[in-house]
């Protein structure tokens, strides 16, 4: 049984259920039982190899992809390659698991939460024994300021316990709990002494769930961005692998050196497949993180950043989040001709301040802050609140005058007053408005020594206000498409007051509403069979109705204690749809806050989700992107990806800016880096099956990597477009994209080859605006012409490359803003600038082309960019018209 089938089943027989004897507790022979049988009160784990770890990071396409392209390396003594190659190879698999390793830290700061020490009823005498060996049936003592070790059900002690169960639940206030309660694992006793029976331990406890869904949160977890990586390199590779396989087959076919042709094949594919593709997204994610911790918000899981950019529903929980986790005093309301101060003082005389009573805390303080003093008094006699009289009376003496002050739950206090019926009518409704606002109300009186009734002096209405930001970052998050949905375990009223001021919206249900666990139909069926069967009586139909009512509260009891929760299920489609169009859910638990990230991410949302409590780390974990508040628990820190370390929701704005803009690098890069591919292999692959000619040698293409790969990491310094709308990974808009880009730079190459191979060889003396041939190539000499051919490929290539880069940073033309930034045009410049000297002078790797030519490469390629471009706008407006999106 779950810890809340317990709650109405009295205590003798859960003891009974147990073979608990309530007052000699277990032997230690049971113990020992069933602590072989339960297993310790302690959170499971298990915990995955250290080598097993560091060894998945060299399992995959990917990595494969690369670990072949080492090897083949070695294997033809090409050690510069191998170096290289097992630096990138290194680099990603230490960057992938340092972010693991951070990850893990969750479920070991929730198990440090859990008590170390309890108090335990064993052979009928009490003991202290590590909570780690308590078991069901166990009888404990638990007492102000303990926190409780396990779940259990209240036997017997003071007449209630005050206890916060804020970290589980997220209420903002202590709960009372009497003998036959539930108490939850993990929440602390404020006020009161109690036994108790323990009814679950260790996972089995609401604790426990929680623990367990931070561990299937992250079992479950991969991000859009690793999912994209895995794609786009698998597109890639098995294009290479493809179009390699083909040269290679060709080139035996020829009667080609296979050890030549299988060291080009290396050579080209490790320039094709994406194998700094990780390390380069990674870079323009960890400069997003640094711009993000300037701003106050650390960054814990990196791939966090590109989900916020595509984040369209935020959910947020609301005490410490949306408000500011301290009750305040609202409107006062005044009786008669009673004053505000009046009734403050009243308050402040029934109240003692050294208790630290979070329900007297806040009038303390609105009298401060209004500057209301007491007169000099004696307090004679002081009874505090407890959940029988409902209240606390003061007994003072002024001016040698004793007066009696009270004040608690204001229909009790209104009853001991002097109050005509029409006066006991207008507090009522007072109170009820109140409480449909959410606010926890008190009410204040007096009287002289020898009066017979209290005097009703008014009400004071205390709530948890918003904080003073959350309304602005609430409206600023919807104007850029992110719907903010509140969730919270606190009431339906208060919840909808606050989304109300909040301007979240007035759909809060509570979320046994969603789980159809209010039990409606039932209620609905009663009445209708009850008046049914009435009405076949001979009496009046306000007789009916009376009866009706009594039949239905009756039926209500019932099903209470003997019905299911959710006995009629909902369907899914129903419950997501709900969830949509919900603004937010009140009452809910940690699996319930895991329950609605799941759904809405089963309907393609990218999920945020906010909180600073232990009951929020699950589905801080669970979430797209999970945000940790300023003055967060440990717990939920450790599960959050992204930490807030100052008050608010505004810098959640900010990162959701810097999301956008990081999103927008990472995404110019992905087509940049799709569409070179497909240039050089097609390229390369066409020119050596049908016109046997390799266009470029293995060092040209080694180069060509170094030069394309490494100055490219200056995009995550690019200055890009802020969207207004989430963005996300549309793979087949860039794969179009990249693709027809890839193919223009193919007939670009194709057109310089006619150029060079066809028309320059048929008119050497008369070609019109090409340069003449450089002394040192001898025309005649066809090895000495095909390797300037070459060198001026080279040459195209490397200054052409770099100019795709500009192509893909905007969806727009070229030349409008955002202009690109001074590191990005420097860094792609320069790399272009050492090409073109290398192509020059050869330096003994090539041969040179000279700087007549070079020129010629530029205009050429210059060219070309801007075809380039008019093919990019044409792709982009005629997919996006066809798709339905918004056109450039």
């Amino acid at each position: 049984m779950k810890t809340d089938d317990y709650k109405n089943i009295p205590i003798e027989k859960v003891a009974a259920e147990f073979q608990t004897d309530i007052n000699n507790g277990l032997n230690s022979e049971e113990a020992k039982k069933r602590l072989k049988k339960y297993g310790f009160n302690e959170l499971p784990e298990y915990k995955e190899p250290l080598w097993h770890r560091i060894f998945r990071r060299f399992w995959g396409p990917i990595p494969w992809m690369i670990e072949v392209a080492a090897i083949l390396s070695a294997a033809v003594h090409r050690w510069e390659d191998f170096v290289i190659i097992m630096i990138m190879l290194f680099t990603n698999a230490f960057l992938d698991f340092y972010q693991e390793h951070k990850a893990l830290n969750a479920i070991e700061v929730l198990k440090s939460k859990l008590a170390r020490k309890a108090t335990v009823l064993r052979n009928g005498e009490w003991q202290e024994i590590p909570a780690r060996e308590l078991v069901p049936g166990d009888i404990i003592k638990i007492k102000i300021g303990d926190i409780i070790p396990a779940d259990v059900k209240l036997v017997q002690g003071s007449e209630f316990l005050s206890v916060d169960q804020s970290a589980l639940t997220g209420e903002s206030l202590p709960v009372d709990k009497k003998p036959g309660d539930i108490a939850y694992s993990n929440t602390i006793i404020k006020q009161g002494e109690m036994t108790a029976l323990v009814v679950g331990t260790g996972l089995n406890t609401y604790f426990g769930k929680t623990v367990g869904l931070v561990a299937k949160a992250k079992a479950n977890q991969r991000s859009h961005f690793q999912k994209m990586v895995i794609n786009v390199g698998n597109f890639l590779i098995i294009i290479t692998v493809v179009l390699v396989a083909l040269i290679v087959f060709v080139g035996i076919q020829r009667g080609e050196d296979l050890w030549e042709l299988l060291a080009f094949a290396l050579v080209l594919t490790v320039a094709a497949i994406p194998v700094a593709l990780p390390t380069v997204l990674t870079v323009v994610m960890a400069v997003g993180a640094m711009n993000l911790a300037k701003k106050q918000a650390i960054v814990s899981r990196l791939a966090a950043i590109e989900e916020m950019a595509g984040m369209d529903i935020l959910c947020s929980d609301k005490t410490g989040t949306l408000t500011q986790n301290k009750m305040t005093v609202g409107e006062i309301f005044t009786f008669a001709n009673h004053t505000v101060e009046e009734v403050i003082r009243y308050a402040l005389f029934a109240s003692k301040k050294e208790n630290n009573d979070p329900i007297e805390k806040p009038i303390f303080e609105w009298a401060q802050k209004n500057s209301i003093k007491l007169p000099n008094y004696t307090l004679e006699k002081f009874i505090p609140f407890d959940p029988v009289r409902k209240r606390t009376e003061s007994v003072i003496v002024i001016n040698g005058k004793k007066i009696i002050a009270t004040k608690g739950a204001p229909q009790i206090i209104i009853e001991l007053c002097d109050l005509s019926e029409e006066e006991k009518k207008k507090a009522y409704e007072k109170i009820e408005e109140f409480a449909n606002d959410g606010f926890r109300t008190l009410g204040v009186a007096y009287k002289q020594e020898n009066d017979s009734k209290f005097h009703f002096l008014g009400l004071i209405p205390l709530y948890d206000p918003p904080r003073a930001d959350s309304k602005e970052a609430i409206e600023e998050a919807k104007a850029k498409g992110v719907e903010v949905k509140m969730v919270t375990g606190d009431n339906v009223a208060v919840a909808r007051y606050i989304a109300k001021i909040l301007g979240i919206g007035e759909k809060i249900y509570s979320i046994k509403e969603l789980k159809n666990e209010t039990h409606d139909e039932y209620v609905k069926l009663a009445v209708i069979i009850s008046k049914a069967l009435l009405k076949t009586l001979n009496i009046s139909e306000e007789e009916i109705q009376k009866k009706v009512n009594e039949i239905v509260s009756l039926v209500k009891k019932e099903i209470s204690t003997t019905l299911t929760k959710g006995t009629v299920k909902r369907h899914e489609s129903e419950i997501i749809k709900i969830i949509e169009e919900a603004n937010g859910f009140a009452e809910v638990f940690p699996e319930d806050k895991y329950f609605i990230v799941d759904e809405l991410q089963k309907a393609d949302h990218i999920v945020g989700m906010t909180g600073d409590g232990v009951n929020d780390a699950p589905a801080l974990k669970k979430a797209d992107t999970g945000i940790a508040v300023s003055g967060a628990t440990d717990a939920a820190r450790a599960a959050a990806d992204i930490v807030l370390l100052t008050p608010g929701l505004k810098v959640i704005i900010d990162a959701i800016k810097e999301a956008r803009i990081t999103f927008e690098r990472m995404k110019s890069y992905t087509i940049f880096r799709i569409a070179e591919t497909i240039r050089i292999v097609i390229f390369m692959t066409l020119s050596i099956i049908v016109f046997n000619f390799y266009p470029l040698t293995s060092i040209m293409i080694i180069v060509l990597a170094l030069l394309n790969d490494i100055p490219i990491l200056a995009i995550a310094y690019d200055n890009t477009k802020l969207r207004k709308k989430p963005v996300r990974w549309d793979m087949h808009e860039m794969l179009v994209l990249s693709s027809w880009l890839g193919v223009a730079g193919v007939i670009s190459s194709f057109t310089i080859f006619y150029i060079v191979m066809i028309y320059l060889q048929s008119h050497p003396e008369s070609a019109v605006i090409l340069p003449d041939i450089p002394k040192w190539v001898h025309f005649e000499d066809k090895n000495s012409f095909l390797a300037f051919v070459q060198s001026l490929f080279f040459a195209k290539m490397v200054i052409a490359g770099h100019g795709t880069i500009y192509n893909t940073r905007i969806d727009d033309w070229f030349f409008k803003k955002p202009y690109p930034s001074l590191i990005l045009f420097t860094a792609t410049f320069t790399t272009r600038i050492i090409g073109t000297v290398i192509a020059v002078y050869g330096f003994g790797i090539m041969t040179p082309i000279g700087w007549e030519w070079a020129i010629f490469m530029w205009v050429y390629a210059l060219s070309w960019f801007v075809v380039n471009d008019f093919v990019k706008i044409t792709v982009l407006r005629y997919y996006r018209k066809v798709k339905g999106i918004e056109v450039i």
